[in-house]
């Protein structure tokens, strides 16, 4: 079932992080609601980059918009945010989506693979977040919805480096949130659970139902259910809720 938000209609979102997985997810529910949708792409990356943008218009978006950046690269963020905000006026969403997990125990974890994980999933959102800053200021009903992750609330075993980076994603929530309340602009946090993806469809069937066993809604959650919590928090129907972190876990968490 998906909800919609009459405001979002036309509203300027930038996705990090949507081609694939729960950012496409947030993307096509975004593109539905009638929004201008804003994503990035990788260079190299323009054919995956254009038929997205297609997909997106058929669903229904107000405009869709392929900007090539690299999260890790300030540079090349701020450069690819000022050339649209010159076209387009500034962008009044966000969703930090962008992340990386490699997945081994601390003993055999690599020095580039800590960099390259916090470069993705905590610096990349800080950098983006930063770009977009004075933008807000001159927006209206500005929104900012980063995606954590359950694993940044309580751990896991061989996932040192992602549980700190998502960790790291929920003080970076409430800061930004108490600088930029007075300006009306809001920060969210949101912490998946295992979300039925193709990493989760990879998974063996035996580690399927331990995951499974630890649930109480006993199901993985659909990506579809993370993309309606997010599209909430960037509505105005969420209008009085901010610097919050809400899990979407089946329970997990509990």
């Amino acid at each position: 079932m998906q909800v919609t938000y009459s405001d979002l209609k036309n509203k300027i979102v930038l996705v990090t992080g949507a081609t694939r997985g729960i950012g496409k997810e947030i993307v096509k529910n975004l593109a539905s609601q009638g929004a201008h949708v804003v994503f990035n792409y990788r260079e190299g990356k323009e054919a995956v980059a254009e038929e997205l943008k297609k997909e997106l218009m058929a669903l229904g978006a107000a405009n869709a918009t392929g900007l090539m950046f690299d999260v890790s690269n300030g540079e090349q963020i701020k450069t690819a945010i000022d050339s649209f905000s010159k076209d387009f006026g500034p962008i009044s969403g966000l969703v930090n989506n962008a992340g990386i997990s490699k997945d081994t125990l601390i003993l055999r974890l690599k020095e580039s693979d800590i960099q390259e994980i916090l470069d993705t999933n905590l610096k990349g959102a800080i950098l983006v977040a930063q770009a977009l800053s004075r933008g807000f200021l001159r927006a209206e009903n500005v929104s900012i919805v980063n995606v954590s992750s359950v694993v940044g609330l309580m751990g896991n075993a061989s996932q040192v480096a992602y549980a700190a980076s998502k960790a790291g994603l929920l003080g970076f929530t409430k800061s930004m949130a108490k600088e930029l309340a007075s300006k009306n602009v809001r920060c969210n946090a949101i912490c998946p659970g295992f979300i039925a993806t193709d990493m989760t469809d990879a998974l063996d069937e035996k580690v399927k139902e331990v995951y499974l066993s630890q649930i109480p809604l006993t199901r993985f959650g659909s990506a579809n259910e993370v993309a309606n919590l997010t599209s909430f928090l960037l509505s105005q129907a969420s209008a009085y809720i901010t610097g919050e972190i809400i899990k979407i876990d089946g329970g997990l968490y509990i």
